[in-house]
């Protein structure tokens, strides 16, 4: 099991309603990346920029007046990359890496203890085709996307090294990730909440996997909401989405100038 441990009201539905139209006005915008705003590919190098999407995140920075954030487990060049640069404001890799509106970057230093973590995810990468190390720098993860047989090892594996390196494990969409402790993507938020431009607004966080539910119950301890994508399942999210293509339609439809 994974040791990323996820509680909800008992009364948390698991049937979410489509969210209503994006308010703009006193609410600021955190979207995560793979998965919400880009479609999951086999690798996570084989995910490029989109012009229609780097366009939305243009016209939506402008009308959230810049309380704008992309959210992700991605290091902070990648996300700079993946939204064509028109996002200033950053997390990446779920959290310990942070870029602010203004453009400062805060990153923890990564833990010695991920050699470890990273010689090992190597060897069964080695010994087990299709699986693939990504190695982040404050954090390894552990793709098994093209050998999802594999998903048992890979699971016992990253246990058995957060249990005997002290690191901690996050589990995500056919990934397993050994990472240097520090803030998750809840406290990503909850930071950018103190600061300019998004100091006194009301957050609204869009998020696909469990290690989003950090950023939905940020959101709803500061007045937002969440909006989870993907399937139905308990989340502390208030409303959901089906996939990339309708969070691109409904994020569009906030910035009607945006040509299609």
């Amino acid at each position: 099991m994974s040791a990323h441990i996820l509680t909800f009201p008992t009364n948390a539905p698991t049937v979410l309603e489509a969210p209503p139209a994006l308010p703009i006005a006193d609410h600021a915008l955190f979207l995560d990346l793979d998965g919400t705003l880009a479609p999951f590919a086999d690798r996570p190098d084989a995910v490029r920029p989109d012009p229609r999407r780097t366009a939305i995140l243009a016209r939506l920075g402008v009308l959230f007046e810049h309380r704008l954030a992309v959210v992700s487990g991605r290091t902070l060049a990648e996300v700079t990359d993946l939204t064509g640069g028109v996002v200033v404001a950053a997390a990446g890799v779920h959290g310990l890496q942070r870029r602010t509106g203004w453009g400062d970057e805060v990153a923890f230093r990564s833990d010695p203890r991920l050699t470890e973590a990273v010689a090992a995810f190597t060897a069964l990468a080695k010994a087990q085709a299709g699986l693939l190390v990504e190695n982040k720098g404050v954090s390894v993860a552990l793709h098994y996307r093209l050998a999802p047989a594999a998903e048992d090892a890979v699971r016992d594996a990253a246990q058995r090294l957060e249990a005997s390196t002290g690191l901690v494990l996050q589990e995500g969409d056919h990934v397993a990730e050994l990472r240097t402790a520090g803030p998750n993507k809840g406290d990503a938020i909850t930071a950018f909440l103190g600061e300019a431009p998004f100091a006194g607004a009301r957050p609204i966080f869009v998020g696909d996997d469990v290690t989003d539910e950090d950023g939905f119950r940020a959101a709803v301890e500061a007045g937002g909401f969440g909006v989870m994508v993907g399937g139905p399942r308990h989340s502390a999210a208030r409303y959901r989405l089906e996939s990339v293509a309708q969070v691109l339609d409904w994020l569009e439809a906030a910035a009607p100038e945006v040509a299609r």
